[in-house]
């Protein structure tokens, strides 16, 4: 059987991509760190609109943790069970200009962002690789990490190295039928975005508004679908014309 994995997926892009992914008939496994009660209204919308998911709890960030919940996943589940789609959505924003910056909001990004993709990604390669299995990962980048934003430098570096593993695991995993894309969404609509100044912010944008969750879970369902096997080492931008 064949599993779906998205970190981060009790809320926001997290979800949408999680109610997305579900549609395809493999169940999902909804990763959240520490807000069970979102994470568990996820799973109910995917079991009500007919999917299947269970819930797995881990810091992405904590190598302990992931070996831990990959561990006692792959012991109650049947030997030929694996993750076959994986979408590193985790993150966090600690946003501040640089030289007010605290080592605990620059290392902690940068953990969740980068740790979190590298802790998790390495541990369930060995199970998309043999025997030319096959795998999708496809990771949640930002606009910020592609042209870089003021009071961001730890996000935008967080996800600006993202987009450089992603090009290069690409080219480690294809002969593996892996593949590794990268989707970089500007302002979404989100818990994330909500203490942003939105309506000046809308004014930078040409389409003149946030996108939706939604939208980015489309492009991730098509990355991760069959449709794109020959596509990898790509990063699509979905910000609505803000470059």
């Amino acid at each position: 059987m064949k599993y779906i994995l998205v970190t981060g997926g009790s809320r926001g892009i997290g979800r949408a991509v999680c109610l997305r992914l579900a549609q395809t008939g493999l169940p999902v496994i909804v990763n959240y760190r520490a807000n069970k009660e979102a994470a568990e209204q996820t799973q109910r919308l995917i079991e009500e609109q007919g999917g299947r998911a269970e819930l797995l709890r881990f810091d992405v960030s904590n190598k302990q943790e992931v070996d831990a919940a990959i561990d006692g996943w792959e012991d109650s589940h049947s030997a030929d069970d694996y993750v076959a789609v994986l979408v590193n959505n985790a993150g966090v924003r600690h946003d501040n200009v640089m030289f007010m910056m605290s080592d605990d909001d620059w290392q902690s990004v940068i953990d969740t962002t980068l740790n979190g993709f590298f802790y998790l990604t390495r541990r369930l390669l060995k199970h998309m690789m043999p025997r030319r299995r096959g795998g999708r990962i496809v990771n949640i980048s930002s606009l910020s990490g592609l042209k870089g934003m003021p009071g961001q430098a730890n996000y935008s570096a967080a996800k600006a190295g993202l987009i450089g593993a992603t090009k290069a695991l690409a080219q480690e995993v294809a002969p593996r039928n892996v593949t590794v894309n990268a989707v970089a969404p500007g302002f979404v609509e989100t818990d994330m975005t909500s203490s942003l100044p939105q309506d000046e912010l809308k004014r930078l944008v040409p389409m003149g508004r946030f996108g939706k969750p939604e939208e980015v879970a489309a492009a991730v369902a098509f990355l991760a679908s069959e449709e794109a096997s020959y596509i990898t080492g790509e990063v699509i931008n979905i910000n609505g014309g803000l470059y």
